[in-house]
């Protein structure tokens, strides 16, 4: 007897047959390239973008990642999601969007369609600095939530979507708040903020 797909339908297609692979070594034929990894998942994602410079639309987009069914299936469906888009539309792409159209991913999967938006977002930046579009560009850095132990805002929504859920399991796994404590309200509302954004909780 067959051992039960724990995913949906789609997500096992685009696992099977993943969509807009990149398999030659022709980098520079594309106008944007973006890398992004999650080194407690181990998964690594690039993206690489063809743009149109009259109408800043998207013509092409093909990506390698290595890791998980979860991250293969949302580099593809992403891959097809963003082309035809003008590069503002596709900087807004979330997470979110991306489960919606996979029909959704187990909860401790849901930081690989992250990783998938974060790529294309620097594969639109790297385009920007490439036609000195610099003042484009909205990516910011992570915030200090916790000075003593040096936790950021990237680091708690790593958290969340690696399937906390309490602050208590937040100190667990990050160690924020353990020594002068005076961040704790702060991170309960980041940690909140995420788990509301990629959740809906």
């Amino acid at each position: 007897m067959a051992a039960k797909w724990t995913y949906s339908d789609k997500v096992k297609d685009h696992f099977m047959n993943p969509r807009n692979i990149m398999r030659e070594d022709n980098e520079a034929d594309f106008d944007g390239i973006g890398q992004t990894g999650n080194i407690k998942c181990g998964d690594e994602m690039i993206v690489y973008i063809k743009v149109d410079p009259k109408t800043l639309t998207i013509t092409d987009c093909q990506w390698r990642t290595y890791g998980c069914a979860s991250a293969i299936a949302s580099t593809s469906m992403l891959s097809e999601m963003v082309k035809g888009m003008t590069l503002d539309q596709a900087y807004t792409i979330k997470a979110k969007d991306i489960l919606a159209a996979l029909d959704g991913l187990p909860d401790n999967k849901v930081h690989c369609s992250v990783l998938g938006d974060k790529a294309l977002r620097a594969a639109i930046d790297d385009y920007y600095r490439k036609n000195g579009m610099e003042d484009r560009i909205t990516t910011t850095k992570a915030k200090i939530v916790c000075e003593c132990m040096q936790v950021t805002d990237e680091d708690i929504e790593h958290a969340v979507l690696e399937g906390v859920r309490s602050f208590h399991e937040l100190q667990e796994m990050t160690k924020i708040a353990t020594s002068c404590g005076e961040c704790r309200e702060e991170a309960q509302s980041v940690m909140s903020g995420y788990i509301q954004k990629h959740f809906g909780l």
